[in-house]
């Protein structure tokens, strides 16, 4: 029987642009674009249920429905990739997050986003129904109103909470000591330690939590804590055309090995090979493979 992963915190619209080259104060021809579902947690969950997990996703939107375009949008999407939404809170009167993004020749991204601040201080009523029946949790850290107690829940439940950490937090927030495993990207940890020292910053956050620590840092090695010791798991090489998302499809790779019953080193290396092969193609967390190609490549290589 498959495991079930609820995920919480952003869902957005991206609005894909494939550029050679983004240039300032003058008109630049797109090669290609594409409308997208985005945001950490919708990304994930798209991974997950593309991996063969079941996913579910908690997160804010605008509205109410037929009002707010944008979240219609974003709810349509999900329900196309198999992702229930049972954790939607809609706010009346706002628009839902949406982004345009230009991806380079090189992968390399540029986002601007527009979000509501109405949109965050928005909690869900009942976060223990909410996490009842699932195997685990994945939250990034950019709603901790509405994260923070559905992951208190979860570990009320004795279940994995696997924290994003891609935005920058402070080294004793709530969600640091309520993940049992929490991985940073490297912007992440760089802002939230104030330091551009990888391997201190993991010893730094280490101090505050019991939780399994990791940062990944685009192509170079996943660095990993055990026991007090450092390790280094190399990445997998390829072509990058775009690199967008693939930090959240590597998070729900990595939560879905966990449930699975992998251990920590394998989930990693589970999850690496799912973004590499979401990097060799453009469209975002639509980019994500399924679980024949991820066990391909691991084979392979």
């Amino acid at each position: 029987m498959g495991v079930t992963i609820l995920c919480a915190g952003m869902a957005v619209l991206d609005e894909i642009f494939r550029v050679d080259q983004p240039a300032l104060h003058a008109k630049t021809q797109a090669r290609d674009f594409m409308p997208a579902i985005g945001g950490c947690a919708a990304n994930a969950a798209v991974a997950i249920a593309r991996l063969g997990g079941t996913a579910r996703l908690a997160a804010v939107l605008g509205g109410p429905p037929d009002a707010d375009e944008v979240g219609d949008r974003i709810l349509a999407g999900l329900a196309r990739e198999g992702v229930a939404a049972p954790g939607i809170v809609r706010v009346a009167g706002v628009t839902s997050t949406l982004s345009a993004i230009l991806v380079d020749a090189a992968g390399s991204r540029t986002i601007v986003t527009h979000c509501d601040e109405r949109l965050f201080g928005v909690a869900i009523d009942d976060p223990e129904a909410l996490v009842a029946g699932v195997d685990a949790v994945l939250a990034d850290n950019w709603l901790p109103d509405l994260v923070v107690p559905i992951c208190a829940a979860a570990r009320r439940r004795g279940i994995p909470v696997v924290l994003d950490g891609d935005g920058p937090m402070g080294e004793t927030d709530p969600l640091v000591t309520l993940a049992t495993h929490l991985v940073f990207s490297a912007e992440g940890l760089r802002a939230t330690t104030r330091s551009d020292d990888l391997a201190a910053g993991l010893e730094r956050i280490g101090a505050q939590t019991q939780a399994f620590l990791a940062v990944t840092d685009g192509a170079n090695d996943i660095l990993w804590r055990e026991g007090g010791a450092l390790r280094r798991l190399p990445v997998f090489a390829v072509d990058a055309i775009d690199t967008l998302a693939a930090g959240d499809v590597f998070h729900g790779a990595f939560v879905l090995a966990l449930a699975e019953g992998r251990g920590e080193l394998d989930a990693l290396r589970f999850a690496a090979a799912t973004a590499a092969i979401k990097c060799t193609r453009f469209g975002g967390g639509a980019g994500a493979p399924n679980r024949s190609e991820v066990e391909a490549l691991l084979a392979a290589r």
